[in-house]
């Protein structure tokens, strides 16, 4: 029964993790730009972004896998399961990874700004060279822990029938009546996998650490 259950449950580990990594890259890169805009100089494009981050923030994740995956067909667009939630926590990843950036930027002494014009350093080579190296010494960690939280929040795509780890160890669960062992099979399933996502991520911190101070 057990080696049935565990087989079961290593069969939705590729679905888990590459949940978590691509929804992780999409939304860091989808940040970007909202972090860009975040802080723009134009009181509108403040505003909208910042709405944008709130409303994604302020649903839960389950409400938008949902929307996407049981709403958009009444509007003509159908999406799997897998694409449906892999849309969902990419757009959820960008609202949140945006607010690590932003504080990582925030975090930056004011006066190397203008310590960097006064030397005659562009903008953009003051933010790319100058700012960005030490706003990610402050982003990194929470930025890893926030990866950690998303492996978790995985789970939530089991609603919708993808058939990763949470699904198939239900899935198991209520096949053999073995509530208990299958999901602390589970949960042991995802701190395995936590942990090289920990170690990665403190890895990074400390090499970020010993490269760049802050001012």
């Amino acid at each position: 029964m057990i080696e049935a259950s565990f087989n079961a449950i290593v069969s939705g580990i590729p679905y888990t993790i590459v949940l978590t990594l691509v929804s992780f890259m999409i939304g860091a890169l989808l940040a970007v730009p909202i972090t860009v805009i975040r802080m723009a100089p134009n009181a509108w494009a403040r505003h909208l972004a910042h709405l944008f981050v709130d409303v994604l923030r302020s649903v839960p994740p389950i409400t938008w896998l949902f929307l996407i995956y049981f709403g958009l067909p009444d509007l003509g667009v159908t999406l799997g399961a897998f694409t449906s939630a892999l849309i969902g926590l990419s757009l959820i990843s960008g609202a949140y990874l945006s607010e690590t950036y932003r504080a990582g930027i925030l975090a930056i002494a004011p006066g190397q700004w203008d310590a960097c014009k006064a030397l005659g350093f562009k903008p953009f080579d003051t933010a790319f060279y100058i700012v960005t190296p030490q706003a990610l010494r402050v982003a990194v960690p929470p930025a890893g822990t926030y990866g950690i939280g998303l492996l978790k929040d995985t789970a939530v795509a089991s609603t919708i029938g993808v058939s990763e780890v949470a699904f198939n160890a239900l899935q198991e669960a209520q096949r053999t009546g073995h509530a208990i062992q299958v999901l602390t099979l589970s949960g042991l399933t995802y701190l395995l996998l936590s942990l090289p996502l920990a170690y990665l991520s403190r890895n990074i911190d400390s090499r970020l650490r010993a490269r760049f101070s802050l001012g």
